[in-house]
């Protein structure tokens, strides 16, 4: 091993955005559905016998995995009104039943000048199996100690706009 000295060139904070960014893929890795193979060309959403005639298409958004609750409830917030906008119908009860399922996966990384949220949206079928995975970046201002205190409410927003975006043109495809 060699001994950390002031002549080396890696730093803690950039350890440290390795290490969350390393952490960040092995939890898009895992999911808690029994594992699937993952196709290699996206399939066709498929909806027979699974839509409720009345609500049409819906999706329901399982709680988020890697951001702080005020950062996830505010958001949820967000994407519901983003989803309004698009025409998307959302399912809000806990365990209820939806045409699909999405699990999203957030981190923040971030030095006194500037951060980064990382995000991503698996969209799933009933059987656990990915059919879509929308995954971006949006910068942040800076903050020193915990990154997430420099997401504003204008980030969050813009996550859930080009979630929501990114879902209704895949569903019009």
């Amino acid at each position: 091993m060699l001994p950390i000295s002031s002549q080396t060139n890696f730093s803690i904070p950039r350890i440290m955005a390795g290490l969350l960014l390393a952490g960040l893929l092995a939890a898009c890795q895992s999911s808690p559905q029994p594992p699937s193979p993952i196709a290699t060309a996206a399939p066709t959403p498929s909806i027979s016998g699974q839509v409720d005639e009345e609500e049409g298409v819906t999706f329901a958004f399982e709680p988020f995995t890697g951001a702080p609750g005020n950062i996830a409830d505010e958001l949820s917030e967000f994407i519901g009104a983003e989803a309004r906008k698009q025409g998307i119908t959302l399912v809000r009860r806990v365990g209820a039943s939806a045409t699909y399922r999405v699990n999203g996966y957030l981190a923040a990384t971030g030095q006194p000048s500037n951060g980064t949220v990382f995000y991503v949206f698996d969209i799933v079928d009933n059987s656990g199996r990915r059919l879509k995975r929308i995954s971006g970046t949006e910068t942040t201002g800076g903050a020193s100690g915990d990154p997430w205190r420099s997401v504003s409410s204008g980030t969050l927003s813009r996550i859930a706009n080009r979630s929501m975006v990114e879902i209704k043109a895949w569903l019009n495809r």
